[in-house]
């Protein structure tokens, strides 16, 4: 069960990356351009996902759609797993004031739910799509610290740590080459739950207009322009709503997937 998890979600998000890079061929129009007289039109042949209530192509702002979607997600895993990469392996390998310090600040960023922290921070800075990467940035960090922070805590006492400290090895190398490739697997699951929440954390910050701004298409901003056509023109929901539903759940499949590969507890259970 869990094998066919792993495969439904790799296939998803698969699927998703292809369709994101090569959109621009698979729909010739523009996902910018607008046909008043089709405001609204239902899907066809010629519009598959039919025209939202600007007359713009819905397939088009779809496909744009997701590679805003993974430029998020790529940028804010990225940033959020380096730092706290860092500190959580700083606090677990040096512990005392250090451990203490970063701990205390990993507890008050918890202390507030990540989503209404991260519509605060964009609500002072400002709507924009480097604001949000920022905020999300803020809050996804800590995850990653308090799990590299247990596994560090665990990967000192090992044997073969310790004899390479007592062999003269520095700090640095100890913790690049010994301690921390011992939390990689951990980081890897963690980062492809991370691109789910960064998705859903963007499309939430668009919908609300804290996001991405028009006419750059977002497929938060698709859902907010279609809650006044909800009944006349569902498309112009369905289809958005879709795209967070399939490559959030995928992501989540392939997170659990990598989780049953590579922690050694679940890999005798297959």
């Amino acid at each position: 069960m869990n094998s066919a998890m792993y495969r439904i979600g790799a296939t998803i998000v698969g699927v998703t990356v292809l369709a994101a890079v090569v959109g621009p061929w698979l729909t010739p129009f523009d996902p910018s351009s607008q046909w008043l007289s089709l405001r609204l039109a239902a899907p066809s042949t010629s519009h598959l996902f039919g025209m939202d209530e600007l007359g713009r192509d819905i397939l088009a702002r779809v496909l744009a759609g997701a590679r805003i979607s993974f430029l998020v997600g790529l940028t804010v895993v990225g940033v959020s797993a380096a730092l706290g990469t860092a500190l959580g392996a700083i606090a677990g390998y040096f512990g005392g004031w250090i451990d203490d310090t970063i701990s205390r600040v990993i507890d008050v960023l918890l202390a507030f739910p990540g989503l209404l922290l991260a519509i605060a921070l964009v609500a002072v800075l400002g709507p924009s799509l480097g604001n949000v990467l920022f905020a999300l940035t803020v809050i996804g960090w800590v995850s990653y610290a308090r799990l590299v922070r247990g596994q560090v805590l665990r990967a000192r006492e090992f044997e073969y740590v310790q004899a390479a400290k007592a062999l003269g090895a520095g700090t640095p190398r100890v913790l690049w080459q010994h301690v921390i490739p011992t939390a990689i697997p951990a980081i890897v699951v963690q980062a492809t739950l991370g691109m789910a929440g960064a998705i859903i954390g963007e499309a939430s910050l668009s919908f609300l207009g804290l996001g991405v701004q028009p006419p750059t298409p977002s497929w938060g901003t698709m859902l907010n322009g279609g809650r006044a056509h909800i009944l006349d023109a569902p498309h112009l929901t369905i289809f958005p709503g879709l795209a967070i539903a399939l490559l959030v759940l995928g992501f989540n499949f392939l997170g659990d997937g990598l989780r049953d590969r590579l922690d050694p507890k679940h890999r005798g259970l297959r």
